[in-house]
């Protein structure tokens, strides 16, 4: 049943469609009160934003068949101040990855492994082009002919890369690829339940940060690096100070608190880019203010350029270091780690070898399978021999038994095994940093019982 007040708004109504209702009700707004737009997440001006549209639409007598006034106000008001149909997306819970290949292909990333292309789309490509300006727009960032490819964000935690013609078809409008972070508390109890890792592999790989031992997470794209790293951060004693470092959005959230009191030590940061590249901030500049700040442990969320060797620096100075690279197994990653490293250095390749081995003994390589699990693949150590080589030992590695299609879909069945024993070299580095002997049993298992090792 109608309102009366809809009613009373029927008097001499003109019927236009949404597009054009839109485009009229966009131009209002925008000449005239720009500023609320401006605003994203401010339930006062979101209100506003609303009581102009409603109050336009009734003084030029708008409407549009088949929607009440009230739908016709949410439904311009998600498409100027939001993101048309993929706001519900952007904000909605377990939505991890949302993939724009064209104007009317678009796909969603979900976390328990689901890819669904959406039957929603935008309206043409210059609809997609539009929302995803108004996307960038709240960064500071212009996607336009001059600048057809851009990297944005949206608050702390979902970064967009962007591209439009003429690096992609006119006809496509725009590419793009929005990451949504959502900081997870994950329990030791949420990796086990998914089969990501073992419980001997995740109280090893927190003994080694607990014990001052630099740990990597490696792997691809949405393989569960930052997830693993963030838990493993959330296992560090409240007493040890934390000093976070992350490149454009922050995906950690490492703050405790217990009857409105902080318990815990954390200084997070994050970097900051600028069209005067004086003043970026950068991941090195960030890491060289955090040996200023009296950390036990550094977290650089990800080594992608030259603050490699800064990392390797700290973490070979008395400083424990947690990071992630993108890197396709354990032993790559070594290599990896060296060509960032060489973008600041004129070292030998052997020379940075032997600092970055030295810097981070512990390799963990994780991985998306193709049935969107993610799996601790392995974790490795390096072990540097008195004479200078070095020794790679298979920790633990995730063995697949089985690999199969079936309907339509990937079934893999596998499991973790302990495969290599702990090298002496970190069984002294573990007691030497406080470890005490019933825990290194623990970790180690009877290879430790039995071995010659005393302290």
């Amino acid at each position: 049943m109608r309102t009366n007040q809809e009613l009373f708004f029927d008097s001499g109504k003109k019927d236009k469609s949404f597009a054009e209702v839109l485009s009229d009700v966009q131009g209002f707004v925008a000449a005239m009160h720009s500023d609320l737009i401006a605003q994203p997440g401010s339930l006062e001006a979101a209100a506003q934003i609303k009581k102009y549209i409603r109050q336009y639409l009734y003084d030029e007598k708008l409407s549009v068949s088949g929607m009440s006034d009230d739908e016709l106000v949410e439904a311009i008001f998600t498409e100027m101040a939001e993101f048309s149909f993929l706001t519900k997306y952007i904000y909605g819970t377990g939505v991890e990855e949302i993939d724009i290949n064209s104007w009317k292909d678009i796909e969603v990333q979900f976390s328990d492994g689901r890819n669904v292309k959406l039957d929603e789309h935008f309206d043409s490509p210059e609809h997609a082009v539009n929302v995803l300006r108004r996307m960038l727009h709240l960064s500071g960032i212009v996607i336009d002919n001059a600048s057809p490819a851009v990297l944005g964000s949206i608050g702390k935690n979902i970064r967009i890369a962007a591209m439009k013609y003429p690096l992609v078809d006119e006809d496509v409008g725009i590419s793009a690829s929005i990451r949504i972070v959502n900081p997870q508390n994950m329990t030791k109890d949420d990796f086990l339940k998914h089969g990501t890792a073992t419980e001997d592999m995740l109280d090893f790989l927190s003994a080694c940060l607990k014990y001052g031992v630099s740990v990597c997470v490696a792997g691809a794209t949405s393989s569960g690096k930052t997830t693993l790293a963030g838990w493993l951060l959330t296992t560090i004693p409240d007493d040890k100070r934390i000093f976070t470092i992350e490149s454009g959005s922050r995906e950690l959230s490492l703050i405790r608190e217990k009857n409105g009191r902080i318990t815990n030590s954390v200084v997070h940061t994050i970097t900051r880019p600028s069209e005067n590249s004086n003043m970026d901030v950068s991941q090195e500049d960030l890491l060289d203010m955090a040996l200023r700040f009296n950390p036990e442990i550094i977290c650089v969320g990800e080594m992608r350029s030259s603050e490699a060797y800064a990392a390797q620096e700290s973490a070979r100075t008395g400083h424990t270091v947690l990071t992630t690279i993108h890197s396709n197994s354990c032993e790559a990653t070594y290599g990896r780690m060296v060509t960032l490293c060489k973008r600041v250095s004129d070292m030998s390749d052997e020379a940075l070898m032997k600092l970055v081995t030295e810097a981070f003994p512990i390799i963990v390589f994780a991985k998306q399978l193709d049935d969107k699990k993610r799996k601790v693949m392995e974790i490795m150590e390096c072990e540097i021999c008195p004479d200078g080589s070095r020794k790679y030992h298979s920790l633990f590695r995730y063995d697949i038994k089985e690999n199969r299609r079936e309907d339509d879909r990937s079934v893999i069945i596998g499991e973790h095994i302990k495969c290599d024993a702990v090298s002496e070299s970190l069984k002294r580095r573990f007691i030497s940093n406080g470890m005490p002997r019933a825990e290194l049993l623990k970790i180690c298992g009877e290879e430790f019982k039995k071995g010659e090792f005393s302290r």
